[in-house]
Formats: C-alpha cells, sequence, structure tokens
C-alpha cells in the first residue's frame, strides 16, 4: 500500500471517530498528492494525540462537562506521615506550645516593701543582699565545697502569717539581680498558693500538672516575667493527692530536671507552713538548703523546735528572724512587709 493510501485510510478512521482534525493535518490533507510523508508524520502525531486524550483520566468541572485532564493541575501526591509515639507528640505539643509571659507590677511591689531591680539601693534590697550571700555560695560552690542539690531552696515558717512568701519573693528578687544567676520561683503552697495574686501569673499548668499529666512539658508550666532573670512555675491546679505527688518518684524526676537545665538557676520554692501541712515536710526531702522563716515576738520556741524536728533531713537550714525592729535586731534584722503568709 502508497503512502498516500496509508494516509487517506487514517483520514477516513478519524472522521468515522468523530475526532476534529487539526489545522495541521486539514493542510496535510490538502498536500497530499504532491507530499505524502508529511500527511503520514501529522496523521501518526494526531493518532498518537488522541490516544492519550483516551487513555487519561478527565477531571469534572463545577458545571458537569468533562475536559481533558492535561488541562487540570496535577493532583498532589499523598504525604506518609513518618512521625509516631513520642516524636509525633512532641511535634503536636511543640506545634501548639505558646511562651507565656507576665508583666509583674513593680512599682506596687515596691510601695508594699518588696525587692524590686528599679530600686536596687533600697534598705530591703541591701538586707537581701545579705541573706542571699551564703545561699548562692552553698548552691555553686564558691569559695567552698558544693552543696548537694544546693541550688535547691524551700523557704517555709512554722506556722502560717511569719511572711515566708515576702522572704521567698524578694529572694528571688534579690539572685535574679545577679549578673551571674537566674533564678526560678516555685509556688509550692499548692493548696493556698499566693503567687496568681501577687504577680498576676496565671494559676495552671503548674507544678502539680507536671505531676498529673505526662503531656504537659515544663516549657508549658512555666511563666516568664518582665524581670530578666526571673521566672515562675505556679502551683497549678489542686489536686486531693498533693502530698502524695510531691512525695513521688516523678516529683524526683522533676527536680532533677528543673535543678540539672541550667546550671546557673537557683530555684526558691515557697512552701507551705511546717507544722499544719505535711506538704512542705514532704518537699523538705528533697531541698538541699532551707530557711527557717521565725516571726519575731510571735513565734515560741517550743513551736520553732517542733518545725525544726520535722525538716531533720536536710543539713543545710538558715534561720531568718521577720518583723524584728531594728533596734531589737541591729543593722541587718529587719525583714518585714505587708505579706501575712
Amino acid at each position: 500500500m502508497s503512502l498516500i493510501e496509508k494516509a487517506a485510510k487514517r483520514l477516513e478512521e478519524l472522521r468515522r471517530s468523530g475526532a476534529p482534525l487539526s489545522e495541521g493535518v486539514a493542510k496535510a490533507e490538502a498536500a497530499s498528492s504532491s507530499t505524502p510523508e508529511a500527511v503520514v508524520r501529522a496523521l501518526e502525531a494526531r493518532r498518537e494525540t488522541i490516544t492519550e486524550s483516551i487513555a487519561t483520566p478527565v477531571a469534572v468541572p463545577s458545571s458537569g462537562m468533562s475536559q481533558p485532564a492535561r488541562d487540570a493541575p496535577p493532583a498532589p501526591e499523598p504525604v506518609v506521615a513518618a512521625s509516631t509515639g513520642a516524636a509525633a507528640a512532641r511535634a503536636s505539643r511543640a506545634a501548639t506550645t505558646t511562651s507565656r509571659t507576665v508583666a509583674i507590677d513593680l512599682e506596687s511591689l515596691k510601695a508594699r516593701g518588696y525587692v524590686t531591680p528599679d530600686a536596687p539601693t533600697s534598705r530591703i534590697a541591701d538586707e537581701f543582699r545579705v541573706i542571699k550571700r551564703p545561699i548562692i555560695r552553698n548552691a555553686q560552690g564558691r569559695a567552698g565545697a558544693k552543696v548537694k542539690h544546693g541550688n535547691l531552696v524551700m523557704v517555709t515558717s512554722a506556722l502560717p502569717s511569719e511572711g515566708k512568701t515576702f522572704t521567698a519573693l524578694n529572694l528571688a528578687m534579690s539572685v535574679a539581680m545577679e549578673f551571674d544567676n537566674t533564678v526560678l520561683l516555685v509556688d509550692g503552697d499548692v493548696a493556698n498558693p499566693a503567687m496568681p495574686k501577687l504577680l498576676g501569673v496565671p494559676e495552671a499548668p503548674g507544678l502539680l500538672d507536671l505531676l498529673t499529666n505526662d503531656k504537659i512539658d515544663v516549657s508549658d508550666a512555666l511563666v516568664k516575667t518582665n524581670v530578666e532573670k526571673l521566672t515562675v512555675l505556679p502551683a497549678g491546679r489542686p489536686h486531693r493527692r498533693a502530698t502524695e505527688l510531691l512525695a513521688s518518684e516523678q516529683m524526683v524526676a522533676l527536680l532533677r530536671d528543673l535543678a540539672s537545665r541550667y546550671q546557673d538557676r537557683i530555684i526558691i520554692f515557697d512552701s507551705p507552713p511546717l507544722l499544719p501541712t505535711t506538704e512542705a515536710r514532704v518537699l523538705a526531702t528533697h531541698m538541699g538548703q532551707i530557711v527557717m522563716v521565725v516571726a519575731a515576738e510571735a513565734t515560741s520556741q517550743n513551736t520553732l523546735n517542733q518545725a525544726l524536728v520535722t525538716i531533720e533531713s536536710c543539713e543545710h537550714v538558715m534561720m531568718l528572724l521577720n518583723k524584728a525592729s531594728r533596734t531589737e535586731a541591729g543593722a541587718y534584722g529587719y525583714y518585714s512587709g505587708d505579706s501575712a503568709r
């Protein structure tokens, strides 16, 4: 069969199939008597195009009319998630975690007798410089042996209203003014937390939430403040078995994490009073240092002795006389404020 006959036969097949002939094929058909090879090449190309159109799926637009799939954008390839288990949980948490910050009203605190960074030469600031020095020395091992768990410091008292929260916050503020240290203030008075009202920090998530929910990361519970080196860990949501939680292995692991995460960090716990509660006694077993706040002319010797017995497990206990007049206590004996805790 000649080339012209082949061309004519294929043209006839295309017409019967109802396929429209392109302009190039029509021209080639008109020139078939002089250039049969051109006709054959044009028809071969057209047949390949039609074959591809028939074999390729079509996309149906909203009008209901079918269009060749080559006019539609290619479908995206499915993405298979590779993360599973703990890795997926961490990725999900990282995607939803937002940094918590709070602006402490420093003017209000200063007016109420607290140490603030913008008043570094006040009398109360000078007094807490004396108080913090041995605590930092024990924690960092400066000029002597480093105390085991020395950067875990608990501030407590025998009874309520002796000024432990006032002392804990002032000590934290004073340490935050150091060049070489940062401070984490933990609201350990889980039954009666003071930091939400005093500093405006959110109540939860916090310490107890970290012990009851393994999906909460430490960074989810920490609250940064406008005092550059001061971070706060709230008490968290109340729990009926708070004492057992504070004595648990989860608490040991949490303290180990907090204490080792930053080498320059001093962690100060504002704890409950020792005699009316059991939480403070449990916390004391984890501490490297304890500051015992004693209200002048209010706490009896017998009461103080009973409280000291409950924290015998800690080797480094320092006494701080609070609410004493300067004439009674000397130049650095006046530790007072409006806090009743």
